[in-house]
């Protein structure tokens, strides 16, 4: 499971930039997904043969004037619960103020480490009055400058070993692990109770590596694997305030443990922009995806043209990327649960397959010629030869050419588009690069 750190403090303390700075040290490394929009508030850092999220919580605050400071709190109150190390961060040009003080009250009672960050410190004269922030009660200043990247790098080795020690869970890791993810009340709980039943003998639990998360071994009807449980888990009076901020870290801890995540969706209430977001995050994450539309048993007009009408709105909010499996169903009355879990099974086996060097380069190279990428300033564009990437998480193919820096972006879709019309790849996400030959 990976690790949360969560970024609290007040408005205008810097929280955004220093979100950037450090998301931004691995934004060479990262292929972003087409048609995901960098969602200012989530991102992953890599340090020291680390990786862990990031959550700037800023983002998710509404901002109207009388409800602002009681969001902040909430806000604090989720992240401190729910996060491994949390950044409070302070402005050290204006000093302590009101809300420092509270928030600082909220988090001398967590028994998580907190990181009190100082930022603006662009010089040394600055660097005196960090001091006075030891009155927050919560240990040393680290002095940065999120504008200019001074201190991150200490920052960063900090985080890193104050990090929970990663548990070896090498031991399973030839199972599955399924996710069931989704928004509030859409039905999460009641689809692991329909999966596990009431015969908990066939199950074994085994504690996760996170303080609250059960991976439930399920074996039955011949299929076995993990189900990476988050629903369900401590009832929460705080969360009414701010259930959307909430669910996204429950759902972000789920789908880094997974391998493919089912989707719930509410039948009665469409697509929102809530599953969108968990939606997105899925593919960042590069897992594989089973949408289930739940409570399809309380929907009246089960007609095949309302099922069509109804994939086809789903696969156009979720575009570009349109090829996943889609599933109506119902957790109270178990239908078409048994499908959702085999259908899972099924994506992870795609994930995994491999295809010939040579049925790759057959298929693909005269559909290549025959559609080149567009020329640019009098250079064509060759694409010479294929191969898929062995021991890679989901399927990755390299492109060998000779000009690959001026291949844009509609091509790389062009190119997926086809090798998902070749080989059957529904519900993996797919990888493309392209290199210098």
């Amino acid at each position: 499971m990976g690790s949360i750190v969560a970024i609290v403090g007040r408005p205008n303390v810097g929280k955004s930039t220093l979100f950037n700075r450090l998301t931004g040290t691995r934004q060479a490394i990262v292929s972003e997904v087409s048609g995901t929009t960098r969602d200012r508030q989530y991102g992953t850092v890599e340090w020291n043969g680390r990786t862990f999220s990031l959550i700037d919580t800023g983002g998710w605050v509404a901002k109207s004037d009388d409800i602002f400071e009681g969001e902040i709190r909430a806000q604090v109150n989720i992240a401190s619960e729910e996060a491994d190390v949390i950044l409070f961060v302070v402005d050290v040009t204006t000093g302590i103020t009101d809300i420092d003080q509270d928030l600082a009250a909220i988090l001398r009672r967590v028994k998580k480490p907190v990181i009190v960050v100082s930022n603006k410190t662009d010089d040394n004269a600055l660097q005196f009055g960090a001091a006075e922030f030891y009155a927050l009660g919560l240990g040393e200043p680290y002095c940065i400058s999120a504008m200019t990247g001074s201190g991150t790098g200490d920052l960063l080795d900090l985080i890193v070993n104050k990090l929970p020690k990663e548990a070896d869970t090498e031991a399973d890791t030839a199972l599955p692990r399924f996710a069931v993810v989704g928004r509030p009340n859409v039905g999460k709980s009641s689809l692991i109770n329909a999966f596990v039943g009431e015969d908990r003998n066939i199950v074994t639990d085994i504690a996760g590596t996170t303080r609250d998360s059960i991976d439930t071994r399920f074996r039955k009807f011949g299929l076995d694997f993990y189900l990476v449980d988050t629903a369900g888990i401590r009832k929460k009076s705080k969360v009414e305030e701010d259930l959307e901020f909430y669910s996204v870290m429950r759902s972000i801890r789920a789908i880094e443990g997974s391998d493919v995540c089912i989707l719930l969706v509410d039948g009665q209430r469409g697509i929102e922009s809530q599953d969108l977001n968990i939606y997105r995050l899925i593919q960042r994450n590069l897992k594989g995806i089973v949408l289930m539309v739940n409570k399809w048993d309380v929907i009246e007009d089960k007609s095949n043209m309302a099922i069509k009408y109804f994939e086809q709105t789903i696969r156009e909010r979720f575009a570009p990327f349109t090829d996943f499996p889609i599933i109506f169903g119902s957790a109270l009355t178990s239908k078409n649960i048994l499908k959702v879990l085999q259908t899972a099974e099924d994506v992870y086996k795609r994930m995994h397959q491999r295809i010939s060097t040579s049925r790759l380069n057959e298929e693909l190279l005269p559909l290549i010629e025959a559609y080149p990428p567009p020329s640019i300033k009098g250079k064509y564009i060759k694409i010479k030869y294929c191969s898929q990437l062995p021991d890679a998480k989901v399927p990755t193919f390299i492109f060998y050419a000779n000009l690959p820096q001026y291949i844009k972006e509609p091509y790389y879709r062009f190119l997926e588009n086809k090798i998902r019309e070749k080989w059957d790849l529904t519900g993996t996400p797919i990888r493309i690069f392209i290199r210098q030959k």
